[in-house]
């Protein structure tokens, strides 16, 4: 392993001193390098920002172990700081801590240190090098860097063929021939081995793989490997067999410094011209440079070879060369002047010195067989002159007493050192001090020798760091007066020259504190090393007292919380500890078990109160005294609660669902500024409260929403300050939300006479809780803007007749809904209405159930509304089959708009088809319904046993008199036994006249009975047998009648026809219509004569012969006639209706032509049955009568 090669130490420069010319001064045991070293540690240390004591360069034996040490200071800390220590630049030791490599921490309570070490265990050759520790907390960072050098363990001085470590430098280089130690720089240990044969590099180099010409290298202590391997490859390089030489040179040629080498070529041709050349000059003849001739051969001598002569060599024979390289080896140097065994005290400068036989020459130094090496770390230090070599150690102690040796290439030479104490005279003590904190401590003592010492506080070692500083003082610290004035003093003490054996060298230590703290207190020691003379001090901090309110606000307030407990701890300092005294207007606080109390501690004093009330605010004091000094100070208190609760709010309006509140601020606010309120409801008969603001109210106005409207509700206050929220207030008077209506709606004309409109209206659509409690119409005349009231009390009704209007006259109406919260916004009429009667033909609205045969049972009433239209009042006349009614069994009710038929309990008599005429000036308007009253039917009018045979009983009966005005729809027989004579029924809904009675049981005697059944159920009564049917035992030979097939095949029919329908567009329209057929007919659907075939609009259902055709989302061209065709063997059977589609925007056209007053629409009239056309009808008459209006 190579080491990088080492500074030359500088030379001192060396200030003369005044008055004493000849006089010169040193620091033993420091380097000018070493100054500088210290200096940058001593910057390092000043820029530290974590590290109290960093880990310092340290050197071990092989085997041996050692620690490494850094301290952190923990006072500004709030957790333990993150510490890595590294190898070189990257290489974390924390992965490789084991059996060579410990890590430790420890933490010193008292101080307040975190201690961390590195330990290496049986250190080895390989753990030397360059180390760093590295400290972070949160965004501070601090790191140090130190080295380890490990040396070999002691041992006699290795006797090396130096000579084999001495090699040339590379080729072409600047230090080209100059001597490179590093095969003697190896750190391994060196055995005695026996003479080896000279063994020749170039050889091995030649012949081995390049694999191993590093290991080669290293081996033999090459160091300019690369040169050798660039002249190897020339040496290797194949070369052509050669025409002009037989023999060429060898490929290189090894002689020492001073001797003789012969270079030998055999030519081929002996008459060719040979040229010797070097470094391609070209050689001539001389006495140093001899040619020869033998033959063929052609033999070159250099004589006297010097290291000039290292170098490459070819010769040319015609236009062919051969060349090859000479190496020139030193020899070896000689010590000529030996070593000398000394002596010397601690602190001097020794030199040891020895010549050898060359100038300039390569020596090696050692110590206890250990080799030195100069560095700026080093105490060491070589001074070359010429053939003298010296070695100085500057401030010799007794670790150098040693065996020292100088080796060189051909011999060495060993002395022994010996260094001794100087006797110890201390000049100045050290002395007690007692100073003030904060202020210098300076421990102060002179020695009469140079050395250093070690301090130590209360048996501790004392730590250098910012604040404590230890000085070194010797004769260069002092000025050029003070040093005569001092060796004038030894000159006349002691009777020597400046220059004596026996100079006495003074030294002064110190020890400063800057800015002495009370852990500073204690017993100091200074002790020099070497000599157990320990000189002892003591140090007495003093610090008057303070208070400290760094805590506090800028005004000294505290501020608690009544009720809470308030303990106030003021950090105080003063050494030694003061005597704390709380007292408020100028009453003393004492110590104690009270409600409000003080508490002395070693560092602070407590103000304690227990559940804090108002009445506890004030100006506490608090007085510090002891024997340095006194301080006072004044601390506020202030107790805050929560604020008083607001007075009860006021609601003072009210809407449908919100109203308006407002409120006055609390009396008290708790000592805190009102923040806001919180503002709750609740119904009055509900005990839940609920909160409304879930933000701060800064207003003391707030608008409750989102109530329901007629419920009673109530609302109350919370205050809120920084402390908390008070107690509710008292809740406000209960109040209900209320609205007006919406306005009412369709207004409408109903009647307009010469003098008089009666107007109609519905009501409002939204009434709300308030109800309803009437309305008010108004009119203005049209050209005024005069509202008249037209009724002076409220309408409770719809509809209202405003009287005394002048005839031909038009006016405005409008109407309002009124409630207890007000008038609603007034609905208007759209125009003026004409005050002038208008005559409107009679028109009969039957309703579409009215169509067809009105069919009721008997004891059921009869109530039927038919609608009319007419003006003025039309005439109505009711008659019976062409008679007049008799107003007795049925009760006739008119009215403007509509007629009504009543009977209480419809009767069989009471069926029979009703005109009705409605009579308007010369127009009439006639219209019939058909009413049928049906009754259960009387029971049939005979029942004969026919014939019994077997088990079986063969009946007939006749249908009954009275079928009670409706088909006869089945029959129910019976069967009794006429034992027991209880009825069991045989058959049900049945529907011929006779039957066959089965499965009788034989030997008992039967009563058959029947019952006759129409759409009102079963007769009352029925019919029995006269005779009874004897089922007998011993049955007689039955033979079966016979009976001809009956035939059930039968023609298509259609039972329910197809009714004209209309439809609207865009909704589903069905046809629906029932046949009957035997064998099943084919039902067929055609529009305008053309079969419906495939087609997705239309969807056919037949179920049970009833047929469905249903038309999906007609439109007005899906309109026309629709026929169903049914068609089985038998024949063939039609039905056809019409279907009209009525298009939306039609619709609402009918509608807006539809009169106001009327309250039908075109959609209503439709779905009821009332054909288009006559609607039409109806429209072009009531615009033919009355252009104006319609």
């Amino acid at each position: 392993m190579k080491c990088p090669p080492q500074p030359r130490p500088q030379k001192r420069k060396m200030r003369p001193l005044r008055q004493v010319p000849c006089l010169q001064k040193w620091s033993l045991g420091e380097s000018p390098a070493g100054g500088e070293e210290q200096d940058k540690q001593n910057a390092n240390s000043q820029l530290s920002t974590l590290f109290v004591e960093k880990p310092q360069t340290g050197s071990v034996k092989v085997g041996a172990n050692i620690t490494f040490i850094a301290k952190v200071k923990a006072e500004d800390l709030l957790r333990k700081p993150t510490i890595k220590w590294f190898k070189g630049k990257w290489m974390d030791l924390a992965s490789k801590a084991g059996k060579h490599l410990q890590l430790k921490e420890t933490f010193e309570r008292q101080t307040r240190i975190y201690t961390f070490e590195m330990q290496i265990i049986k250190a080895k050759e390989n753990y030397a090098g360059n180390y760093r520790c590295e400290v972070t907390y949160k965004d501070k960072f601090d790191s140090c860097s130190f080295d380890l050098e490990v040396h070999e363990s002691t041992g006699t001085t290795p006797n090396i063929d130096i000579r084999s470590a001495f090699k040339r430098s590379g080729e072409g280089q600047e230090d080209a021939g100059e001597l490179d130690f590093s095969g003697l720089l190896k750190r391994r240990e060196v055995k005695q081995q026996e003479e080896e044969p000279e063994i020749d590099v170039w050889e091995l180099l030649k012949n081995a793989n390049p694999n191993e010409y590093e290991k080669i290298a290293f081996q033999y202590g090459i160091t300019d490997l690369r040169g050798m391997l660039k002249r190897l490859k020339r040496m290797r390089r194949v070369e052509k067999k050669s025409a002009a030489f037989a023999k060429i040179l060898d490929p290189a040629y090894q002689v020492d410094k001073g001797g003789k080498v012969r270079f030998v070529v055999e030519l081929a041709d002996p008459k060719l011209e040979v040229k010797w050349f070097k470094n391609g000059q070209e050689i001539r003849p001389s006495t140093k440079y001899i040619f020869e001739h033998k033959g063929n051969e052609r033999i070159m001598f250099i004589n006297n070879c010097s290291l000039t002569d290292d170098s490459e060599y070819y010769v040319t024979a015609g236009d062919e060369k051969c060349s090859t390289e000479l190496f020139v080896r030193e020899p070896p140097i000689m010590v000529t002047k030996q070593l000398e065994d000394t002596n010397a005290y601690c602190g001097e400068r020794v030199e040891l010195e020895v010549e050898v036989s060359e100038d300039d020459a390569n020596v090696k130094w050692f110590k206890n067989g250990e080799e030195i090496f100069p560095g700026p770390k080093s105490r060491y230090k070589i001074k070359v002159e010429g053939k003298k070599h010296t070695l100085i150690i500057e401030g010799a102690t007794k670790a150098d007493s040693a065996e020292y040796s100088a080796m060189t290439t051909g011999g060495q030479s060993s002395a022994k050192l010996s260094v001794d104490l100087r006797p110890l005279k201390i000049t100045t003590p050290l002395t007690d001090q007692t100073v003030k904190l904060g202020k210098e401590v300076c421990l102060k003592c002179e020695i009469s020798e140079n050395v250093p010492g070690k301090w130590t506080k209360n048996g501790l070692p004392v730590q250098e760091g910012d604040r404590l500083k230890v000085v070194h003082k010797g004769m260069e610290d002092l000025t050029d007066y003070q040093l005569a004035q001092m060796f004038s003093k030894i000159l006349g003490d002691h009777g020597f020259g400046l220059m004596g054996p026996s100079k006495p060298m003074l030294k002064i230590h110190k020890l400063v504190i800057a800015n002495a703290l009370t852990e500073d207190e204690g017993e100091y020691v200074f002790t020099p090393d070497a000599y157990n003379v320990p000189l002892s001090a003591k140090v007495h901090v003093i610090d008057p007292p303070k208070i400290i309110l760094d805590g506090l606000d800028a005004d000294n307030t505290v501020t608690v919380i009544a009720g809470s407990k308030l303990r106030l701890e003021i950090p105080v300092t003063g050494e030694p500890p003061p005597k704390a005294i709380w007292s408020r207007a100028d009453k003393a606080i004492m110590e104690g078990s009270g409600r409000i109390r003080a508490e002395s501690y070693p560092d602070s004093s407590t103000l304690v109160i227990d559940v804090a009330e108002r009445d506890d605010s004030g100006v506490y004091n608090i007085n510090l005294k002891n024997e340095a000094g006194e301080a006072h100070a004044s601390i506020k208190i202030k107790v805050v609660d929560i604020p008083d609760p607001p007075v009860a709010p006021n609601v003072t309006e009210v809407g449908d669902d919100w109203c308006i509140m407002n409120w006055e601020p609390p009396v008290y606010d708790g000592g805190s500024p009102i923040l806001g309120y919180f503002i709750e409801r609740k119904k009055k008969q509900s005990s839940r409260w609920m909160r409304l603001n879930f933000d701060l109210c800064k207003e003391t106005t707030f608008e409750p929403k989102k109530m329901i409207e007629g419920v009673a509700y109530e609302v109350r206050i919370f205050a809120v300050n920084a402390i908390g929220i008070s107690k509710p207030s008292m809740p406000s008077k209960p109040f209900v939300p209320l609205a007006v209506t919406s306005p009412p709606t369709l207004l409408a004309v109903d009647s307009v006479t010469d003098s008089s409109v009666t107007m109609k209206w519905r009501p409002p659509d939204q009434i709300g809780a308030a109800g309803l409690d009437g309305y008010v119409l108004e009119y203005c005349l049209e050209g005024t803007e005069d509202w008249i009231v037209a009724n002076t009390d409220l309408i409770d009704k719809t509809k209202f007749t405003i009287n005394g209007l002048p005839t031909d006259a038009k006016i405005f109406v409008r109407v309002k809904a009124i409630n207890a919260a007000g008038a609603s916004e007034p609905k208007y009429y759209s125009q003026p209405i004409l005050v002038k009667e208008i005559i409107e033909p009679p028109k009969i609205r039957i309703p579409r159930h009215l169509k067809q045969t009105y069919i009721r049972r008997v004891g059921e009433a009869v109530n039927l509304v038919i609608p009319f239209q007419g003006k003025p009042r039309p005439e109505l006349t009711w008659k019976k089959d062409g008679e007049e009614i008799d107003k007795n069994q049925i009760n006739i009710r008119n009215s403007e708009t509509d007629t009504i038929i009543f009977i209480r309990k419809a009767e069989r008599s009471h069926s029979g088809k009703y005109d009705l005429q409605v009579k308007v000036d010369k127009y009439v308007e006639n219209a019939s319904i058909d009413i049928q009253i049906v009754d259960r039917p009387g029971p049939p009018q005979t029942v004969t046993i026919e014939d019994v045979w077997g088990e079986n009983v063969a009946l007939t009966w006749t249908p009954p008199k009275d079928d009670g005005n409706a088909a006869i729809t089945g029959y129910t027989i019976q069967k009794a036994d006429k034992k027991s004579m209880e009825w069991f029924t045989v058959i049900e809904h049945y529907h011929r006249t006779n039957a066959t009675i089965t499965e009788l049981v034989i030997g008992n005697e039967y009563y058959f009975r029947v019952f006759a059944e129409n759409m009102c159920g079963l007769s009352e009564d029925a019919t029995m047998t006269k005779e009874s049917a004897v089922i007998a035992k011993d049955g007689k030979i039955y033979k079966n009648p016979v009976y001809e097939d009956f035939d059930f095949t039968e023609a298509p029919m259609f039972t329910q026809p197809l009714v004209n329908t209309y439809a609207i567009a865009g909704y589903n329209a069905t046809l629906n219509c029932s046949v009957r057929g035997n064998p099943k007919p084919k039902i067929t659907w055609m529009k305008n004569k053309v079969a419906i075939v495939d087609d997705p609009r239309y969807r056919m259902f037949s179920n049970q012969g009833v047929c469905t055709l249903e038309i999906r989302k007609p439109s007005p061209y899906d309109g026309g006639t629709y026929c169903c065709k049914a068609v089985n063997d038998l024949g063939t059977v039609e039905i056809e209706c019409k279907l009209e589609v009525k298009d939306c925007s039609t619709v609402r056209t009918f509608e807006c032509t539809l009169p106001p007053k009327s309250g039908l629409s075109f959609c209503r009239l439709l779905l009821q049955g009332v054909p288009p056309n006559i609607i039409d009808s109806y429209l072009r008459d009531l615009h033919s009568s009355n252009p104006e209006e319609y």
